[in-house]
């Protein structure tokens, strides 16, 4: 478990390396966040959240496999990751900002420009 990432993952570099060569500039894991967004946009008052398949439990995804063993124990620890992700994304809400979920299984260059435009099309900023 000690290998498993939490920062830097291929599927949060792509995104990082997208929006960065559009123009965009954000923060990293924004500790004073609810949820430490993987990226943050305070320009445009977004957080975005690049969510692995298998540990935040992407429905229908084949990512999401089930553990075979322990079964019980995996069980409650990814209910309890679902749990904070929407009580992060809940709380990002009630604070103003923008939420957005980019999926591990769903990075292509469609969906990083669908993102993009995301951001900057309901952007409340005064430039």
């Amino acid at each position: 478990m000690s290998g498993i990432r939490s920062t830097d993952t291929k599927p949060e570099l792509a995104v990082r390396r997208y929006l960065h060569k559009q123009g965009l500039r954000y923060r990293l894991h924004a500790r004073d966040l609810p949820g430490s967004p993987d990226l943050v946009l305070p320009r445009h008052r977004a957080a975005v959240f690049v969510h692995g398949c298998y540990w935040h439990r992407h429905q229908g995804c084949r990512f999401a496999s089930e553990p075979k063993s322990n079964f019980e124990f995996w069980q409650a620890k990814f209910q309890a990751n679902v749990q904070r992700d929407k009580k992060a994304e809940h709380d990002l809400l009630e604070a103003g900002w923008r939420v957005f979920v980019i999926w591990e299984c769903e990075i292509s260059v469609t969906r990083l420009e669908g993102l993009y435009q995301a951001v900057l099309d309901d952007s409340l900023c005064a430039r």
